[in-house]
């Protein structure tokens, strides 16, 4: 069994965020010899992050908790290409001020995981776009471009799976690997920063990094990456039938972020209280070896954890008290989703294929006539069999709401305005 020198990699290593490393051996003399400034880039692409970028901000989190500095990197200038990373396409082109309103509300996401400051292994934010948007076209070419091949970046799998299929990759997106590789060299230079983390799709542009840097200035720069994270079904991390599972209040309840967990399958139980929680070692080992009925008790643990650390321990509190009151009471719960409908649409009736699309527990109509007739409608805890029957004024319960579930786990409340 290896022993690594520092706390940092052995945690890494321990709690199953190791991929890949350009120099694992070096990086651990190196971070247990001093304090590591490490950086991981985030696009400004939605709103939003969703639980697929969890992996990042929790390796984050254990870098600065192992004495170390973590800088958050927002993609103002890079979001303006696009990362063709794990995409069979062009992203969208967002505007300057749709980036911005993006970027506001993905910063917001990360004062709860880091704590931010001047001190030794504060966390600070940084933004791309203040070394990009200044870069002059030609000058760049001549300093920088003639230190990439491009028969290298052919073949990394960000551009090569692009090609393999036959699907357009713009010049645009071609330079992204470039520009992030130009990052680390800034970040480098800027802040003092030696580690470039990211998801195992990035390995070929943080490599381009430490290999831009070496021939740059000859530092010794350091890349690592996590696994692709994926649930033992296969399904990809942060996505459901409902769509992504999003870090911000706003676009996601903390109940169904919390519900989230709590359905996550047995056999990924232990997988996530090591990704996703602070829990102790032997608490995760005592908990994923639960049996039975029992494992529920670990899957509430997790989702109290994760949703404590994404959303605070109140809101946390609240999600568990809904849900004990929505599946052993049988009542409507305070948190769960609620979606307002005008009282007058009540009044003439709305087909419950309808209603159910209307409170998202359909993405479509079709969608939502297939889930009552296979029997995954109710209405107030009644299995719904005609998926024309109109719902009204008359079907609102004592409370003054309407209560609809999407088989046994997903709930919403439709109240009359």
């Amino acid at each position: 069994m290896t022993t690594h020198r520092s706390d940092f990699i052995r945690t890494v290593v321990e709690r199953g965020y190791l991929h890949q490393c350009t120099d694992l051996d070096g990086l651990d003399l190196l971070a247990s010899g001093k304090a590591v400034t490490a950086y991981i880039g985030f696009d400004c692409t939605a709103p939003s992050l969703h639980a697929g970028s969890l992996v990042s901000i929790m390796l984050l989190r254990i870098l600065q908790r192992t004495g170390h500095k973590p800088i958050v990197l927002m993609g103002g200038g890079t979001t303006k290409v696009g990362d063709p990373s794990g995409k069979d396409e062009s992203r969208k082109l967002l505007s300057d001020d749709e980036i911005a309103a993006n970027m506001a509300g993905i910063g917001e996401v990360f004062s709860r995981f880091l704590s931010f400051g001047e001190g030794p292994s504060d966390a600070v934010m940084v933004n791309n776009a203040d070394w990009l948007d200044g870069l002059e076209y030609i000058p760049f070419l001549r300093d920088f471009g003639r230190h990439f091949s491009v028969n290298r970046m052919l073949a990394f799998d960000s551009v090569k799976l692009r090609l393999d299929r036959e699907q357009t990759l713009s010049l645009l997106e071609f330079n992204y690997m470039v520009l992030q590789a130009y990052d680390f060299v800034e970040v480098s230079r800027r802040y003092g920063c030696e580690l470039q983390m990211g998801g195992s799709d990035q390995w070929g542009n943080i490599v381009n990094g430490v290999d831009l840097g070496r021939r740059l200035g000859g530092r010794a720069l350091f890349g690592l990456t996590t696994p692709l994270l994926t649930t033992s079904g296969g399904a990809k991390m942060g996505k459901t039938a409902a769509g992504a599972v999003w870090l911000n209040a706003e676009m996601l309840s903390p109940y169904e972020y919390w519900q989230y967990w709590r359905d996550t399958d047995d056999a990924d139980v232990g997988r996530f209280l090591r990704l996703f929680t602070d829990l102790d070692l032997d608490e995760v080992r005592r908990l994923e070896a639960l049996e039975g009925v029992e494992i529920n008790q670990a899957k509430k643990v997790l989702a109290d954890a994760a949703t404590g650390l994404c959303h605070g321990a109140g809101a946390a509190a609240a999600a568990a008290e809904t849900a004990r009151q929505t599946f052993d009471e049988g009542g409507s719960g305070d948190q769960l989703p609620t979606v307002d409908v005008p009282r007058a649409d009540l009044e003439n009736g709305i087909p419950a294929f309808e209603l159910l699309r209307r409170a998202n527990l359909a993405k479509t109509n079709g969608e939502a006539r297939r889930l009552i007739k296979g029997g995954g409608g109710r209405l107030n805890g009644a299995v719904i069999t005609d998926e024309t029957r109109l719902v009204g004024l008359a079907d609102l319960t004592g409370e003054g709401v309407i209560k609809l579930s999407a088989g046994r786990k997903r709930h919403a409340v439709v109240r009359a305005v």
